[in-house]
């Protein structure tokens, strides 16, 4: 196996798989994954992790296909280890947001109305260079210079 030696201490590397369920996790005695490809962010394509040994999957997305989305502060006391094998943990921009709405919501202060601007770095289906959108003529631009929103 591939390892990478850091100061005398052995990790052994995965390599990526098309099917996560072929990634040797129970052999490796991987516990916890943390799905952050953006590929598996469905329930049942991230349970391929757990079929390849995990106990648990982290979506580090919005997950669809009945994945619990757990925001720390807000609604965490739902988690139920023995039910909740992968779970979401919704966006950064939720994660940002949601625990400041439920602070208000929760002591009654209430919201008339709200703007939030998300300032977040390039994500991997933002072009870099004007070119080609199929679905959105604004997503073809230059994500560096796009101020369309």
């Amino acid at each position: 196996p591939d390892v990478l030696v850091v100061n005398g201490h052995r990790i052994l590397c995965v390599k990526a798989q098309r099917n996560p369920a072929d990634l040797p996790w129970g052999k490796l005695g991987v516990e916890y994954v943390i799905e952050s490809t953006g590929l598996f962010t469905n329930k049942v394509k991230a349970e391929g992790h757990v079929k390849g040994g995990a106990k648990k999957v982290v979506i580090s997305a919005p997950a669809s296909g009945g994945a619990k989305t757990i925001v720390m502060g807000v609604n965490h006391h739902e988690y139920d280890p023995a039910t909740h094998h992968v779970v979401s943990n919704a966006s950064c921009t939720t994660n940002c947001l949601a625990p400041i709405v439920h602070v208000l919501t929760k002591e009654n202060f209430g919201i008339e109305t709200g703007l939030m601007t998300t300032i977040h770095s390039y994500t991997a289906t933002q072009k870099t260079v004007d070119g080609v959108s199929l679905k959105d003529w604004r997503g073809g631009r230059a994500a560096a210079v796009n101020i369309i929103p």
